[in-house]
């Protein structure tokens, strides 16, 4: 019995050897698929700043053509009736952005005392009623803001049916 183990037992060696040469190539390619990974994510993100700035000098280029008549200047806004709630996160925007420029859904949620994923799914309503929400990511962090256009129609026509009320019930 022990002569036939101790044949064995140089069998047994090589196979676990064999099966650790297997296993070191396995973490091998890992390894180099995780570098790989690593380097997509940074070509990415690079790629990500670059169509931030193309849309920044779109932007400036929309202004520009705008004060000479040109772009979408005369536009015109069809949006359905908003609820009660939808109307206050409308609000929150219109008054953060004075204050801040962008604002996130944290601040429109600190600023109503609302969980982040109401606020989330009220401005998706907003959204899909036409209201021109323009949302930008930065680092996987939405920032919105208003048509500025749709915001100055706002302003002169009142398209919402936001009363003076409503307004004073959002505190910033």
């Amino acid at each position: 019995m022990k002569r036939y183990f101790s044949r064995r037992d140089g069998e047994f060696r090589a196979a676990c050897a064999g099966v650790n040469e297997e296993l070191e190539e396995h973490l091998q390619a890992i390894n180099e698929n995780t570098s790989e990974i690593a380097q997509n994510h940074e070509y990415l993100c690079a790629l990500e700043a670059k169509m931030d700035k193309l849309a920044e000098r779109l932007d400036h280029m929309q202004l520009f053509m705008g004060q000479f008549g040109y772009g979408d200047a005369q536009r015109q806004f069809t949006v359905r009736p908003l609820s009660t709630e939808e109307k206050r996160v409308f609000v929150a925007i219109y008054a953060s952005e004075d204050a801040k420029g962008h604002v996130t859904y944290a601040d429109i949620s600190k600023a109503l005392l609302m969980d982040i994923q109401l606020v989330s799914g009220y401005v998706a309503s907003l959204i899909e009623k036409g209201v021109p929400v323009v949302k930008r990511y930065v680092n996987d962090i939405a920032y919105l803001r208003l048509d500025q256009h749709f915001k100055q129609l706002q302003a002169k026509e009142n398209l919402l049916c936001i009363d003076k009320a409503q307004k004073q019930l959002v505190q910033f």
